[in-house]
């Protein structure tokens, strides 16, 4: 009952505005037509020859209902006026023009043809266009008067403290000036634009003042109290976007970015569109790309089997492996919730994929076996491991019997049955390891390594660093704490760290997975490392809060076994470049093989048990292990 209220209310004020456009519209041909005649005769109410009076007001009734019809078919009673544009005024003007022909034709033929008796000249050659003239700014005038009026009340009603600078003066920076101007969706004030070509600063783009460049945002934000800056340029490189970001970080102003070129070309800007920076663009450089032919050629009707399938890059490699047509899909993966999720993710995205969930730890040596032996994969990706360097300190054992007998385990059974290749996902901090879940790696890529040189089966690892957004990485951490009102913790104000997206780092594995030939350790070009005291500040500031102000950010000092700086290669590696400049290869360090993996068999009791000093057992089997005590 309510609703229906509410639509028979919106129709009653729908019919009063256009009942009062349409009566509004009468008396403005009535009196287009009087100033016509009184601009005619040199603007004296006397002057005015009254056949010419008479004439116009005896066919005044006919014109007011024929110009009512041709604005009703120009729909000029069905525009929103608040919005009124420059398509709206020729349709104005159009129907004006159509209106006096229509008023000259009828005129004409009442006069010579009907009234045949009142011959002589119906009107003066100069009423028409005078005519035509006055109606289009009486009528168009109007129109344009209640978006004017509109606008100053809306401008009253804005909120002070929302003032904000535009960064480009481009087609989508006038689309989104225009915008704010004339909706609802931001509520706030353009109060100046900085743009990089310098032939437009101190011009005007809808009556705001260009005030300078990029390099200017810092010194413009205090002078014109600027709160908000968006960001309308899509077509802008990551690289200078995230220069932009780091001058706007400079500010307290919150910010907003457009998010694409291909918005612009579908004619898609507008303010819905502004979106927070996000950390992706903080990285400073483009989305990673690599070439699919190899992939697809790779996996396309393979079996494939991907452990910890559940996990941040496990679930990721099944999404894009489940686009490359493989014969089958098999998840392994110990903790159900992940498994399915991922699950019920692919079955919707890709209904015709055979699809296999199975709950198993690579722990397990009888389960594995009876998995390899009924599923037969051919492409093994190992992502299965604990990798918190915090927990795996306080339990490292743990880290020894997963990350290192678990891909043991799931080595000989690659090896048992003739598995084409299997792929180790490893990580930065396995060089020169300050920590057991470093070391635990390093194991687990020496592994590969022995297991390669006396197997038909094709081992390699990939090493890359952090990936933003995964489980336990610091961006959730942070926007948890910023949800809470901070404290935002630091461990130190130096630390350093390389970044990468999800389905770069994948996209990347996967390439490299490709190109293996057995025995490599693939290192992925991770880019330029971020301070992640840099990264948690432009968080804040993304969040709409100022950093030490808002929002405290505390250092709380290294972790245990946690370094300033990680490292992608270890001195004694050397590196060697691929056909992808992104990916490289980093030379095996030569071991015992054999005495490793024989002292690796003999220690499985005592490490299972808990009977050993685990990181005196670490020290002996990775000679690069720094032991933190």
């Amino acid at each position: 009952m309510t609703e229906q209220a509410g639509k028979d209310n919106n129709r009653r004020q729908l019919i009063i505005r256009r009942t009062l456009l349409v009566l509004f519209d009468i008396i403005c041909v009535g009196i287009a037509g009087a100033v016509a005649l009184f601009v005619r005769f040199d603007f004296s109410v006397t002057g005015i020859d009254m056949i010419y009076l008479n004439r116009y007001w005896t066919y005044l009734p006919i014109h007011i209902v024929l110009t009512i019809i041709i604005f009703a078919l120009f729909h000029m009673y069905n525009s929103l006026w608040e919005f009124a544009s420059i398509e709206e005024m020729v349709r104005i003007i159009i129907a004006c023009v159509v209106s006096e022909a229509v008023h000259l034709l009828g005129m004409t033929i009442l006069y010579y043809l009907i009234l045949s008796n009142d011959k002589g000249v119906v009107m003066p050659r100069s009423f028409w266009p005078l005519e035509l003239v006055a109606l289009i700014i009486l009528v168009g005038g109007s129109r344009f008067l209640y978006r004017v009026l509109r606008r100053m009340n809306r401008s009253s009603n804005v909120d002070g403290t929302n003032r904000i600078l535009l960064v480009g003066a481009g087609n989508a920076g006038n689309t989104i000036l225009r915008e704010i101007k004339q909706s609802q969706y931001l509520d706030g004030k353009v109060v100046c634009v900085v743009d990089d070509n310098r032939t437009k600063v101190g011009n005007y783009m809808q009556g705001v003042q260009i005030v300078g460049t990029r390099v200017d945002i810092p010194w413009i934000v205090d002078k014109y109290a600027v709160t908000d800056i968006l960001i309308a340029i899509p077509s802008l490189p990551r690289r200078e976007l995230k220069q932009i970001v780091d001058l706007c970080s400079e500010t307290t102003a919150r910010i907003k970015t457009l998010p694409g070129i291909y918005q612009l070309i579908n004619d898609d800007v507008s303010v819905r569109q502004l979106r927070d920076v996000s950390l992706e663009d903080l990285l400073g450089r483009d989305q990673i790309e690599a070439p699919t032919d190899r992939i697809t050629e790779y996996v396309r009707d393979k079996v494939v089997m991907v452990t910890g399938g559940g996990g941040s890059i496990g679930s990721e490699l099944c999404r894009q492996i489940a686009k490359y047509s493989p014969a089958s899909l098999i998840i392994v993966e110990i903790y159900e919730n992940n498994a399915y999720d991922i699950q019920q993710e692919l079955k919707v995205a890709y209904p015709k994929l055979n699809l296999i969930t199975l709950i198993a730890s690579v722990r397990n040596t009888n389960r594995m076996d009876e998995i390899f032996a009924e599923y037969r994969p051919e492409i093994v990706f190992h992502a299965a491991a604990h990798k918190h360097v915090p927990l795996m300190e306080d339990s490292p054992s743990e880290a020894i019997k997963n990350n290192v007998y678990g891909t043991l385990k799931l080595s000989k059974m690659c090896d048992k049955y003739k598995v084409r290749r299997m792929v180790l996902i490893s990580t930065d901090k396995a060089v020169n390891p300050t920590n057991v879940m470093g070391a635990s790696k390093r194991m687990c890529e020496m592994i590969i390594q022995a297991y390669n040189s006396r197997s038909d089966t094709e081992f390699v690892a990939v090493r890359f660093g952090n990936v933003l957004g995964s489980n336990g990485s610091v961006i959730p951490l942070f926007k948890k704490q910023i949800a809470a009102g901070g404290p935002v913790t630091v461990t130190h104000k130096d630390i350093i760290r390389y970044f990468m997206t999800i389905p770069e780092a994948v996209l990347l594995v996967l390439a490299a997975g490709a190109m293996a030939k057995g025995g490599e350790i693939f290192v992925l070009d991770m880019g330029e490392p971020v301070k992640i005291d840099d990264m948690a500040r432009n968080l804040i500031r993304l969040s709409g809060y100022v950093p030490d102000r808002d929002i405290e950010i505390v250092y709380t000092g290294l972790r245990p076994g946690e370094k300033l700086y990680e490292e992608l290669l270890m001195d004694e590696e050397g590196i060697q470049s691929t056909d992808n400049e992104l990916i490289h290869i980093g030379r095996p360090i030569d071991f015992d093989e054999e005495a490793f993996l024989k002292s690796l068999e003999d220690s499985y009791n005592d490490v299972t048990s808990e009977k050993i000093d685990i990181r005196d057992f670490v020290a002996k089997m990775v000679p690069t292990y720094i032991r933190n005590e």
